[in-house]
């Protein structure tokens, strides 16, 4: 039996995003010219803007970082105040690509020894980059606990409304942009109509 729908994730999004190193901007694009069944979008997604560069070829969008950082969410507040574009990495030498933030194990991972392609293996990283670490990292927000997931859209995240708010202030967006969009389309037909 086939899938009811997929999701396809840019290098933007949090956690492991593939090792292709393929953004959103061109991925989801270039799925939805393939893809014949409905399609969630993932990566980069924080505001009704991104969702109109991108997932307006999908018929969803995925927001897990934006959602992390809103009042409901249950990691500590101390995680959700870290939003910062300076502060994700991108770890293209681990065992799988992954986006996160870390200090002290940034540092434990870069003196860690790497295998002849330049990747380090998972036995010698393993304890450094531990999921058990990383919701230690949610529950204390100490960020020398361990590593933990937040995608490149932490440089678009500027507040922690509460979810309602946030969805919200989506729809007020998106809209705008519909609304706007449809007011150009229309006057344009105006002028050729007057020509």
């Amino acid at each position: 039996m086939g899938a009811d729908a997929i999701s396809i994730d840019g290098f933007e999004c949090a956690g492991h995003p593939g090792e292709d190193d393929t953004p959103g901007l061109i991925l989801i694009p270039a799925a939805a010219d393939k893809v014949k069944i409905p399609m969630i979008a993932s990566g980069g997604f924080a505001t009704a803007r991104a969702g109109r560069r991108t997932g307006a070829r999908a018929e969803g969008i995925n927001m897990g970082t934006r959602f992390m950082c809103t009042r409901e969410s249950p990691i500590h507040q101390l995680v959700k105040e870290r939003s910062s574009p300076t502060t994700t990495r991108n770890r293209t030498d681990l065992p799988h690509h992954a986006q996160h933030l870390a200090r002290r194990q940034e540092r434990d991972l870069d003196k860690s020894r790497r295998n002849g392609k330049g990747r380090r293996q998972v036995r010698d990283v393993r304890e450094l980059v531990a999921g058990a670490r990383g919701k230690m990292v949610y529950a204390s927000g100490d960020a020398d606990e361990g590593i933990w997931s937040a995608g490149q859209v932490q440089g678009l995240i500027h507040d922690i409304p509460t979810c309602a708010e946030l969805v919200s202030r989506i729809m007020r967006e998106a809209e705008a942009i519909i609304r706007s969009r449809f007011e150009g389309m229309m006057s344009g037909a105006s002028r050729q109509a007057a020509e």
